[in-house]
């Protein structure tokens, strides 16, 4: 595995931090901003919104330079905004922090996963995506609690500075940790990055990652309320609980790395499946605390975890250019947006079980996504009578 992949799991890692560094801080920022709770709440939402949005414009606007001028142009302009950030002395300035860094870290995910296509063996590159979003799992175990204890200790401000100095080690490893490349694989222009999306089965495929997503960040967003109130734990062991779920994404993204180039479909498939029997049983055994947290570890498993098959079919329905990657991204935060947004309409709704049992309906429409591509690799000998029917179904 090429250093460069390590790099840029650095720099995932950084941007994650950054995006979780609200949820933990929320009280702290409240008072420091002369805000209302719900009022920093609407900080994540930003972020999110931003990401989905804005990523994507971004991303076109540096198609023209090369891959690392571009990843060293997004680091310029997310270390901006977390700067403003830690120096924001009230709300709008805050806002307006969270909305540069969301922008700037979509186009990040989007030109990182391509230059892991790029400087990787077609045959590993599922797990050269694993190792970069290795960035992604740590920053759920790890950088959320270090960033939370730093701003319980320090001050909030002091979080965001310590985001910052990650940020500027993960700069300087990328100039000198990843080379220098003029073009991204598939890259070839506006028009020709844009002509992809006429591929009807390339939206099915975007699809595919935001109801896995979806359905995951409808029970993940909850956790909380529902470990405490329905099975029973104290609010000074869910942290634990969360420490050993984040465990869990990381030990099933290398997992499913190691599976992603060869068996691409199988892996989301099965990995669907078993979400939503972990995300059913969670809502039948919720007020059980043992099944509870099985059910809790196995969605950290399957859940996120499937983000090395999700960007590889994605690259192989459509190409490994940067803009396609992005658009990728930005339908996973549009999961993160869906899953927590309904889920919040249908627990007031319904009570602490219902965003369980939105994420087993999210897993089924899911697995409904991939059940053509799954078909045609089921496709009986007696089909294959020509060598180059066999070739395209290899493809598939």
């Amino acid at each position: 595995m090429p250093r460069a992949v390590y790099v840029l799991a650095l720099g995932i890692f950084a941007m994650v931090t950054s995006e979780f560094v609200v949820a933990g801080l929320m009280p702290q920022m409240a008072d420091g901003l002369n805000a209302t709770t719900p009022q920093i709440g609407y900080l994540i939402t930003a972020f999110a919104v931003a990401m989905a949005a804005g990523g994507p414009f971004l991303t076109v606007a540096l198609m023209k330079l090369p891959p690392r001028t571009a990843l060293m142009a997004l680091f310029v302009i997310f270390l901006a905004g977390n700067v403003l950030a830690a120096t924001a002395t009230g709300y709008a300035t805050m806002m307006t922090a969270r909305i540069i860094t969301g922008i700037a870290s979509q186009a990040f995910f989007g030109v990182g996963i391509s230059m892991c296509a790029q400087i990787t063996r077609p045959e590993v590159r599922g797990r050269a995506i694993a190792v970069a979003m290795n960035g992604l799992m740590l920053g759920t175990l790890l950088g959320l609690p270090i960033s939370t204890l730093v701003g319980e200790r320090f001050g909030w401000r002091a979080a965001f500075w310590t985001i910052t100095t990650i940020t500027v080690i993960a700069t300087v490893a990328t100039w000198f940790g990843v080379p220098r490349i003029e073009r991204v694989e598939g890259g070839g222009g506006f028009r020709h990055e844009v002509g992809v999306f006429k591929k009807p089965k390339l939206w099915l495929v975007l699809s595919t990652s935001t109801l896995i997503i979806g359905a995951t960040f409808s029970a993940f967003s909850y956790f909380n309320p529902i470990l405490t109130d329905l099975a029973g734990f104290s609010t000074g062991t869910v942290p634990l609980l969360l420490i050993v779920y984040g465990a869990a994404t990381v030990v099933g993204n290398n997992i499913v790395g190691r599976f992603a180039d060869r068996h691409t479909v199988p892996v989301l498939a099965v990995g669907l499946v078993i979400n939503t029997v972990f995300l059913t049983g969670f809502a039948l055994l919720a007020d059980l605390p043992a099944p509870a947290v099985v059910c809790m570890t196995g969605i950290g498993l399957v859940g996120v975890t499937m983000n090395p098959a999700m960007a590889t079919r994605v690259q192989r329905t459509g190409n490994a250019g940067p803009l396609v990657n992005t658009v990728h991204s930005s339908f996973i935060t549009l999961g993160i947006i869906l899953g927590s947004s309904i889920g919040a309409v249908v627990l007031d709704a319904w009570g602490l079980r219902a965003p369980l049992w939105l994420g087993a309906i999210m897993a089924l429409l899911g697995l409904a996504t991939v059940l053509p591509d799954l078909a045609r690799r089921s496709i009986p000998a007696s089909g294959l009578a020509s060598p180059r029917c066999a070739e395209q179904i290899d493809r598939v």
